[in-house]
């Protein structure tokens, strides 16, 4: 009988140890995550199959709590080099919200490509609010 009273206070002692150790714990670190939905998703804009390849012009729907000016920046890579970059304020007033799949550098075929949304700090710090990856086809 008394081993399964102590049993019983250890296992009450651990479960008092996690509720209070593990909000301290998240405190420290910005709480839970998924307090902010941000969201970054593809939107492919003149391509006949709506898939997004080579020559075509691709865009993003954005959604985030965490800033009024949230930007994204494209990167796109052929055989493993670097073939396109390009950043875009996605808020009301801000320039462009188009990005070409073609470079330069970028004269044809299939890339794979990471865009990634961000909010900007009046010190210059960038904080990633989300990311997507996408395969563009030749």
């Amino acid at each position: 009988m008394a081993k399964k009273t102590l049993s019983l206070g250890i296992n009450f002692i651990a479960l008092v140890a996690v509720l209070v150790l593990v909000p301290a714990a998240l405190a420290g670190k910005g709480g839970v995550k998924g307090s902010d939905p941000s969201g970054l998703n593809l939107v492919v804009l003149d391509s006949t199959d709506g898939l997004p390849h080579w020559g075509d012009h691709v865009t993003f729907s954005v959604s985030t709590t965490a800033t009024d000016q949230p930007y994204a920046t494209l990167n796109c890579y052929q055989n493993g080099v670097w073939v396109l970059t390009g950043t875009r304020g996605f808020y009301p007033g801000s320039y462009g919200q188009t990005f070409a799949l073609s470079s330069a550098g970028w004269t044809g075929g299939a890339a794979e490509c990471t865009a990634e949304l961000f909010s900007l700090s009046s010190n210059g710090k960038t904080t990633t609010l989300g990311t997507t990856s996408f395969h563009v086809y030749a």
